[in-house]
């Protein structure tokens, strides 16, 4: 692949998807995270994911349920379960339900990063994303996470080269702060927050006044690049 699989991961455990989610950041996937199968729903209507790292029990409606309901709507999108149930009836109930694979908790991160990177390399990507967006003196190489000002490299942290990687995936589109934000927490308000005015601090000549990482009102924020025109 020469993209970067997006993973959608669904867990009510707070603590399990964060942690899920800083090591496939650490090893070049980009990440989404929700809490609920609703909020997994909210998360798809406005991206497109090339693979779900699903857990089964969750309050609610349950993994299986979702998958289920999925498959019946023709999505069919591969589909990781997370369970702590390790009977084999459970794990054929899982694949019965139409995921692709099935890990029991717990697990070695390692091994989660095989079998998702297995999955991803069986399955076409979800959606083309444009390999390099150009704005003013800026490229940015999706694929890599590299941003660069003529020609010379700007350094980004891992929250950072996340960020952009979504805003660069549908450029000149507002992206709530939901999608942005997807834990949905204040805490995680406030630290996109932190992350647009850092990313405006590398990308504008006046983060005051931003030409490239723009602010649209009530839909939340637009990177405007070369393709996308201005806003």
């Amino acid at each position: 692949m020469t993209e970067p699989g997006h993973i959608l991961i669904v867990d009510d455990d707070r603590r399990i998807r964060e942690l899920i989610r800083s090591y496939l950041l650490e090893n070049g996937l980009m990440v989404t995270v929700a809490g609920s199968a609703s909020e997994a729903r909210e998360r798809m209507r406005g991206m497109a994911f090339d693979l779900l790292v699903l857990d089964v029990m969750m309050p609610g409606e349950t993994g299986l349920a979702f998958v289920h309901a999925l498959r019946e709507t023709g999505n069919d999108v591969p589909v990781l379960m997370l369970s702590a149930l390790a009977d084999t009836d459970d794990r054929i109930a899982g694949l019965a339900q139409g995921s692709d694979d099935y890990l029991v908790k717990p697990f070695e991160p390692r091994e989660l990063l095989l079998r998702i990177r297995n999955l991803l390399r069986r399955a076409p990507p979800a959606a083309e994303a444009p390999l390099v967006v150009h704005f003013g003196e800026f490229q940015f190489f999706v694929g890599r996470g590299e941003l660069r000002r003529n020609g010379e490299a700007v350094k980004l942290t891992s929250s950072e080269r996340e960020l952009l990687r979504l805003l660069a995936s549908r450029p000149g589109t507002p992206l709530s702060r939901q999608e942005l934000a997807p834990s949905g927490a204040d805490e995680a308000s406030r630290s996109l927050d932190v992350q647009i005015n850092r990313l405006r601090q590398k990308l504008e000549d006046d983060p005051a006044n931003p030409q490239y990482l723009q602010t649209v009102r009530g839909a939340g924020y637009a990177l405007v690049t070369s393709a996308a025109g201005a806003a």
